[in-house]
């Protein structure tokens, strides 16, 4: 139905622009829009443009041959279930530390920043080749899940050795010895480790709520104290 409504405005509006610019007369019978509606105040072509878009769309979709629109809600937790919750809060510190712009984009000068701090520069070229491994929408810079995609491809092995993405993901390389990821000793083994533990996610969710339980019970106890001393001086 909402095909045949798309396909019914779109020739109702070229039996109109006939009309109006050769003064021809619609065909017998033929359906056209209210005469109370003036010429003058039909769309624009920027409207007819939009109503033309829609319609193929909705005939592609009839078709099975529409392309999915990506959701704009992102979660990388469950994009990317490889990676610990705490690595994931480290790429993303990390990735607001080179988004100058504080706009959530890493583009061409930002990265070229990024790769001069991390000691492996690189020519135009190279950044713009860089970015466009893992430019899933095609806007030219890095968006953080972009970012995250670097380091999915250079753990899967996705990436050549001689890269300068590869390069980005080593000399970028988080201890996660120190982040709790089952002692590993590199971001790689990490992974490795994180796929064979099933319950992963849950156990560090786990661990986060133990952590937050802790820390209110210490600045609970801190209260007290305090209260206890100000007590003493108080008599």
């Amino acid at each position: 139905m909402a095909s045949q409504e798309l396909a019914l405005k779109l020739q109702r509006r070229l039996q109109w622009e006939e009309v109006e610019e050769g003064g021809l007369q619609p065909a017998p019978g033929a359906a056209l829009a209210p005469e109370h509606e003036s010429p003058a105040r039909a769309p624009t072509v920027c409207a007819d443009a939009e109503l033309s878009a829609q319609l193929n769309r909705r005939l592609d979709i009839n078709e099975g041959t529409a392309r999915p629109r990506r959701c704009k809600v992102f979660n990388p937790y469950t994009e990317f279930p490889e990676f610990s919750r705490r690595l994931i809060r480290d790429l993303e510190s990390m990735f607001k530390k080179y988004d100058a712009g504080r706009d959530g984009f890493i583009d061409l000068m930002e990265l070229k920043l990024m790769m001069e701090k991390l000691g492996a520069p690189q020519t135009h070229l190279g950044l713009k080749s860089m970015i466009k491994e893992v430019d899933e929408d095609f806007d030219g810079q890095l968006s953080f899940r972009e970012f995250l995609l670097i380091f999915h491809k250079a753990a899967a092995g996705e990436l050549q050795e001689d890269s300068g993405l590869m390069a980005l993901a080593k000399l970028s390389e988080i201890d996660v010895a120190q982040e709790g990821v089952k002692g590993a000793k590199d971001f790689f083994e990490a992974k490795v480790q994180a796929l064979s533990c099933a319950s992963k996610f849950e156990a560090e969710l786990k661990a986060e709520q133990d952590e937050r339980k802790q820390e209110e019970e210490k600045r609970r106890l801190r209260q007290a104290a305090f209260r206890e001393l100000k007590a003493a001086f108080s008599t």
